[in-house]
């Protein structure tokens, strides 16, 4: 008896376990890292994306060393220099949230931006496009703190959600309403 309630038990574990790992009701795991999302391989970092102002353009979720020098550099520089960055580019859905992978090479901290893409241009255009990081504190106007892009992966899947944000004014940067 003692035997088929330690079973239960391990089951149960192990069905909340893929439910940590699959993405919000609907919504389709996105980008090249997708495999790592879905199937539990870790590793990665599932950010749902919510707050969208359209669906024009792509969302890209970049991670960066934790590092003011690092965080927001080139990724020519980074690579010239040995180190870490991960770029994920997708389409966004045409509706609802969007459910982004990206791998983590091991567990660790990170820092991760999400960029909206809105006019294609990819580079980032401070008039139209949108940001976000996983702190979801208010932009405004100051450039992004790396404190609200930390985030730290564990060896399995990691989950956050993002607000993208967009300008709105003289205040700066802030959430669609």
């Amino acid at each position: 008896m003692a035997q088929g309630t330690l079973t239960i038990a391990w089951a149960g574990a192990g069905a909340a376990l893929l439910a940590l790992a699959a993405p919000a009701a609907g919504a389709q795991v996105l980008g090249s890292d997708a495999a790592a999302c879905t199937t539990a391989q870790g590793p990665a970092i599932l950010a749902t994306v919510t707050g969208l102002k359209d669906r024009t353009g792509t969302l890209k979720l970049e991670l960066y060393p934790p590092n003011e020098k690092d965080f927001l550099a080139g990724d020519d520089d980074l690579a010239r220099e040995g180190k870490f960055f991960r770029r994920v580019t997708v389409t966004p859905p045409p509706s609802g949230d969007a459910a982004i992978c990206i791998r983590v090479p091991r567990p660790g901290r990170y820092a991760m931006f999400l960029g909206h893409d809105r006019d294609g241009k990819r580079k980032f255009n401070f008039w139209s496009d949108g940001a976000g990081f996983p702190s979801n504190h208010k932009i405004g106007r100051a450039r992004p703190k790396l404190v609200d892009a930390l985030i730290d992966a564990g060896p399995g899947i990691t989950r956050t959600t993002i607000r993208a944000q967009y300008l709105r004014g003289l205040g700066g940067f802030g959430f669609m309403r």
